[in-house]
């Protein structure tokens, strides 16, 4: 048997459709957002500062709370798509589709002055998050399948005021992370060798039930995270900011299960309910006499992984009282992450027996592995802000977000590349307290190319399994915001 498929944190990987680079969201702000996040954190627009710069807290009055949802809208179609199977057969299944991404990302966040000085806030948002489906009888089924992830933050904040000009900020932060991880099974590519294999056996001995074989992982953990920023007005008009955010540990628990699996002879020799061919072909199960399958393995796994810290630089300057504009550079340190490792905690293995063998993963324990190899990314964003006579403001900003994923380690999880965004946004008082700001963007991405492989754990390719395969993505995003000032 070879490799299972790709256990839980493939699934923080697909997020790279969403607005940022990596797996990273930018979704907690739709105020930010009409600018592309150009001067976020140095802007002081609402308690959203809670998270995108603690220190920004000290120049916002009174109490303050800003609510709203974003809708994030991805199209990723997939064309020219072929695929082998483990023996280098051809995989049949469809050729072209589309795999869409709806997600709603909500967010809320509080600030309250508590004195001259000391400013606190505290929020819940989504930091990393995304759900995606190809169909199931498309052609790289045995590469990926569904993929879903959240990751919740509830934070606390605190901005102290050093003097006139300047503040610091420092939040900490409590993370969740559940994340489901599927795609179909190729058993040596049985299922394509179809009825074909009764000429093997002399015998009608197919086994349809190995052209259903589902692996699924599911899994969770808590970790914290911490942020610090600085804000400062040094002039008249130009506010500064500089934020980082930590790196984040998680150690994620969960349950390898995998369905309609071929029972080998070596596992059953002897047995009197199975009749033995060879070691390493399927045995045949007396009792339907068709080939053996386990109808279901489960194994506890686990997987360390380790979201990246950023960096990011704004300003705000005031050009006039109605134009005013943004920008901002940010770092992601992508650098660490370098594979995917997925090992059995159990003490009786059942998927890892074969998984772990010096013919697969080669490694003990090993249930599933991929390199991963990304490097540090950079992204940039400028906006402009134009206030109306009335109070009201209308918002614009492009972006660019480089990806972290050289071309030679794309993968069907992941078909991303470098991208452009673009933004719009308007902000209004409804009521006396009562704020308003909607925004939509649109994001373009060249067209990508993915040729994919299975590898051990020295990263030796694996059998003759691979995938090629064509992506164009685009995405929409839209969103609203209400903000009451106490």
């Amino acid at each position: 048997m070879k490799k299972t498929p790709i256990a839980l944190a493939c699934a923080l990987l697909l997020s790279a459709n969403s607005h940022a680079e990596g797996f990273k969201l930018y979704e907690q702000s739709v105020s930010a957002m009409g600018n592309a996040y150009a001067g976020r954190g140095a802007q002081i627009t609402d308690a959203s500062l809670v998270y995108s710069n603690p220190a920004a807290l000290t120049a916002l009055p009174g109490t303050q709370i800003a609510s709203g949802l974003t809708l994030i809208h991805v199209e990723s179609d997939y064309q020219n798509a072929t695929a082998t199977s483990a023996n280098g057969q051809s995989v049949v299944g469809r050729s072209e589709g589309t795999n869409s991404l709806n997600a709603p990302v909500p967010f809320l966040f509080v600030s309250t002055q508590l004195n001259d000085k000391v400013t606190l806030g505290g929020g819940i948002y989504a930091p990393f998050g995304l759900s995606s489906d190809y169909q199931n009888d498309w052609a790289g089924r045995y590469f990926a399948d569904e993929t879903a992830i959240q990751v919740v933050a509830l934070q606390g904040s605190v901005g102290y005021e050093l003097n006139d000009h300047w503040s610091v900020g420092l939040g900490v932060a409590l993370n969740r992370v559940d994340g489901t991880l599927s795609k179909y099974k190729d058993h040596s590519g049985l299922c394509e060798l179809g009825t074909n294999i009764n000429a093997m056996f002399g015998a009608n001995v197919y086994q349809a039930a190995y052209c259903n074989s589902h692996y699924e992982v599911q899994g969770d953990d808590y970790a914290p995270s911490y942020s610090i920023g600085v804000y400062g007005e040094p002039i008249d008009g130009l506010r500064l900011a500089a934020v980082y955010h930590s790196e984040t540990a998680y150690h994620l628990t969960g349950d390898s299960v995998i369905t309609n699996t071929p029972i080998t002879g070596s596992n059953v020799a002897g047995s009197p309910n199975y009749l033995v061919v060879s070691p390493t072909l399927p045995a045949i199960d007396k009792s339907t006499g068709k080939l053996a399958v386990n109808s279901q393995l489960v194994e506890a796994s686990t997987l360390d992984l380790t979201t990246p810290a950023s960096l990011t630089l704004s300003l705000d300057q005031q050009v006039s009282k109605a134009l005013s504009w943004q920008a901002s550079l940010a770092w992601t340190g992508w650098h660490s992450f370098r594979s995917i490792d997925i090992v059995s905690r159990a003490d009786t293995p059942t998927i890892s027996r074969s998984t772990q063998a010096a013919s697969n993963l080669n490694s003990p324990g090993y249930i599933g592995f991929i390199p991963e190899h990304w490097q540090d990314s950079y992204s940039a964003a400028l906006g402009l802000t134009w206030t109306l006579a009335n109070g009201d403001t209308i918002k614009s900003g492009i972006a660019y977000d480089e990806s972290p994923i050289a071309s030679a380690h794309r993968t069907a999880r992941v078909p991303t590349n470098d991208r452009l965004w673009w933004t719009l946004g308007y902000g209004a008082d409804l009521a006396q307290n009562w704020h308003l700001d909607i925004a939509a963007g649109y994001m373009w991405m060249d067209q990508i190319h993915v040729s994919e492989r299975e590898y051990n754990v020295q990263e030796v390719a694996l059998y003759r399994s691979s995938l090629n395969v064509d992506y164009k993505n685009s995405a929409v995003i839209v969103g609203a915001q209400v903000n009451y000032r106490f």
